[in-house]
């Protein structure tokens, strides 16, 4: 299976050295930095560096040097998206413009009065479209696995103050589903990432930039159950300040029984596929998604 462990890289240190760059020193000054780091990982960060580059060469077509380089590029671009992401939720002053395709899909779902649930991957950077959810009035909830950086995510809660997100972590005893029940039952929306997965959940291969790639089946299973409106919600860097965000048009799938779970999961992918094809460099999964052990 492919080998990602529940586990993000960067530390608490890590976070707030930066975190300290960018309220007193900047964003320029951040990313300036961030070049540092960035080549720290392709020289000592192998296992991941590796992965990287056989996507951009294998999947995405580039030569060899192409592809050497753009393992280098794709380190300071996740830097820079994880650096943004703080900036943008903390509401520190910042250069970032927005353009939002699909925002109304988004108002119809509050308006529905079901709640919602948001699909997203390890692609770009969603989460820094969190101030413009708040224009949606009505909470979002976060589902993301737990690994070993709970500290982490309470500090960033801390530096953030008292948005309206709150954050349901997956656990093993699955009390995350009656969290999520409870949300939607608020009429509130539930965003969660649907490409990777952890050794024990249950998975679909389904054919992904040319190969049969593994999925988790627990996002689209909740879809399935819940029957609420699905929206698969990207954003990404398209220049230094300027971010475009994509959500589709909202989809209420049928029971598990009845197809949905794979018209669910097709639909994910063909999305995510053609993301990946237009926004290659922001690709930020570690670790071989083709893995066939």
């Amino acid at each position: 299976m492919p080998s990602w462990q529940g586990k993000s890289k960067g530390n608490k240190l890590g976070y707030r050295i930066f975190i300290g760059v960018l309220r007193y020193g900047g964003v320029q000054l951040a990313y300036f930095l961030l070049r540092f780091v960035a080549f720290y990982y392709c020289l000592f960060s192998y296992r991941s560096s590796r992965s990287i580059f056989q996507y951009f060469h294998r999947k995405i077509g580039y030569s060899r040097f192409r592809a050497l380089i753009s393992v280098y590029r794709n380190y300071y671009v996740f830097g820079q998206t994880l650096l943004d992401k703080v900036v943008v939720m903390a509401e520190l002053p910042n250069p970032f413009t927005f353009e939002f395709d699909g925002e109304p899909h988004l108002h119809d779902i509050v308006s529905g009065g079901k709640g919602g649930i948001l699909l997203s991957a390890h692609l770009g950077n969603w989460e820094v479209a969190g101030h413009l959810f708040s224009r949606l009035k009505t909470r979002i909830n976060i589902v993301m696995f737990d690994g070993e950086h709970q500290r982490i995510k309470k500090y960033l809660e801390g530096i953030t103050g008292g948005r309206n997100v709150n954050v349901i972590v997956l656990k093993d005893d699955n009390s995350h589903i009656y969290a999520i029940h409870d949300a939607l039952s608020r009429q509130e929306l539930v965003c969660m990432h649907a490409d990777r997965f952890l050794e024990g959940n249950k998975t679909m291969e389904m054919n992904f930039l040319g190969e049969p790639a593994r999925f988790p089946i627990g996002p689209f299973v909740l879809a399935c159950t819940f029957r609420v409106p699905v929206s698969l919600v990207f954003a990404f860097k398209e220049t230094t300040n300027h971010y475009h965000l994509y959500a589709t048009e909202p989809t209420v799938y049928q029971a598990v029984k009845q197809g949905g779970l794979e018209k669910s999961m097709q639909d994910f992918v063909h999305v995510m596929e053609e993301k990946v094809k237009k926004y290659p460099l922001q690709w930020f999964n570690y670790y071989d998604f083709w893995s066939k052990d």
